[in-house]
């Protein structure tokens, strides 16, 4: 079976940057299980994993644009520290999330001057030309709850 809309597939990866520094990796862990065609993971990958059968083994170049996008400096502001719960610390690259009009936003401190904190609301891997090392491990139809949760089920995933 080859990978196409309605279908889970199950890999094993190893994200690098273009520095060839390796940013996450399932190794050693359970393999990334997904519904094809449901937005789960990021588009370029996705088109990438289309037509894959289980024992293929590739690597391939994601740009920005089919991962987590250019970054935009106008994502960067500086907003009062009355914006965030009193008495919290409050440092250089902390990260927390925050709910947005898309839903939940990952949002990085990039300085903080007194009562003026500079933030970042790019994701982290923005501008990033991401590089997947992937093993298919396994690929099944997805069950009609999978299809209509819109997530993967089970333990019966991971071979």
């Amino acid at each position: 079976m080859q990978i196409s809309d309605g279908v889970v597939a199950s890999f094993h990866y190893i994200l690098t940057n273009d520095k060839g520094e390796i940013l996450d990796s399932s190794e050693g862990e359970d393999p990334l299980s997904y519904i094809h065609g449901a937005g789960m993971i990021i588009p370029g990958l996705e088109m990438e994993l289309v037509g894959k059968s289980t024992g293929d083994k590739f690597r391939v170049s994601i740009p920005p644009e089919g991962a987590y996008g250019n970054r935009d400096e106008r994502l960067i502001q500086t907003i009062s520290r009355e914006e965030f719960p009193p008495g919290q610390e409050l440092e250089q690259g902390m990260q927390f999330q925050a709910k947005s009009e898309d839903g939940l936003q990952l949002i990085t401190i990039l300085e903080v001057n007194g009562e003026d904190i500079t933030i970042d609301t790019n994701h982290p891997l923005a501008g990033e030309q991401l590089t997947f090392d992937i093993e298919i491990l396994k690929v099944r139809e997805a069950t009609k709850e999978e299809m209509s949760h819109g997530h993967v089920h089970g333990s019966e995933d991971h071979p």
